[in-house]
């Protein structure tokens, strides 16, 4: 009966860490901004910049770049560039991320206008981008 129990409360658990990632995936947030390393600040274009934080073997990763680059090519003052942070661990630490895809919308100085973390929703984005863009 024990071992039932076990059971449950695992599967529980599980699901409750299951139900928190899905409702913070592709959440918008807004960071504390830092002193952006050489690689990030090198992606910088006028206007907005969505810089797309991806690793190797990412296949949200994917997803993210067709949003965005699809996002970017439609709207003006808006740019999107990828950085693959496989073999740059030091950059993603000094920006904090945790997980990829992070997006990181940048303008032209580099204050970070927000933050998004998975694939992002291209509405919600766009309408949070909208007072950063000409």
């Amino acid at each position: 009966m024990t071992g039932v129990w076990a059971l449950l409360s695992a599967l529980a658990v599980a699901g409750a860490i299951g139900v928190l990632l899905k409702v913070r995936e592709g959440r918008i947030s807004r960071k504390e901004s830092v002193d952006l390393p050489p690689p990030v600040r090198d992606l910088l274009a006028p206007g907005v910049t969505l810089v797309q934080l991806s690793t190797t073997f990412c296949a949200p990763c994917r997803h993210a770049k067709v949003i965005l680059r699809d996002l970017a090519d439609r709207t003006e003052g808006l740019t999107h560039a990828e950085l693959d942070v496989t073999n740059l661990p030091d950059v993603a630490a000094a920006l904090g991320v945790m997980r990829t895809p992070t997006t990181l919308a940048l303008t032209a100085d580099g204050t970070e206008v927000l933050r998004v973390g998975g694939v992002p929703k291209r509405d919600t984005l766009l309408a949070a981008l909208q007072p950063h863009l000409p």
